[in-house]
């Protein structure tokens, strides 16, 4: 697929694209005519880098980790990955993930018992005790 196609499945604009190829995080293949070709596998590279991005990693945090992470949601990644150079700044945003991860999961909770509540009250059903909301304690 062209830039384009790529940039319309992933909503990252084709500026944003030839910036991540710019600085090493993405790699398009070149066609005879020397345009950019990106394969199916590079929709989930590039929303694998957008959420990289989103929990605070730097562009050559993701350039040295990427590879280690595997190509594909399922792929294995390879053994013989190398330390980054700021392993710090790494354990620091995987802090960054499981907090956000945390207060994710606390609001879905939050939000499904809120659903919960009203569709028991819509139907005119009395609420299971167990599912009555309560003060939502960290």
């Amino acid at each position: 697929m062209k830039i384009g196609e790529l940039s319309e499945k992933t909503g990252v604009s084709t500026r944003l694209l030839r910036y991540y190829e710019e600085v090493g995080i993405l790699t398009p293949y070149r066609s005879a005519n020397g345009y950019r070709g990106y394969g199916e596998p590079a929709i989930d590279r590039v929303l694998q880098i957008r959420e990289l991005l989103e929990v605070g990693l730097t562009t050559e945090m993701i350039r040295e980790v990427l590879p280690c992470l595997g190509k594909a949601k399922d792929e294995p990644p390879p053994e013989d990955c190398p330390a980054a150079k700021d392993l710090d700044g790494l354990r620091r945003q995987l802090s960054n993930v499981k907090r956000r991860i945390d207060v994710l999961q606390r609001n879905q909770r939050a939000i499904e018992v809120y659903l919960r509540t009203w569709e028991h009250a819509m139907a005119g059903t009395p609420q299971p005790a167990d599912e009555v909301p309560r003060a939502n304690v960290p």
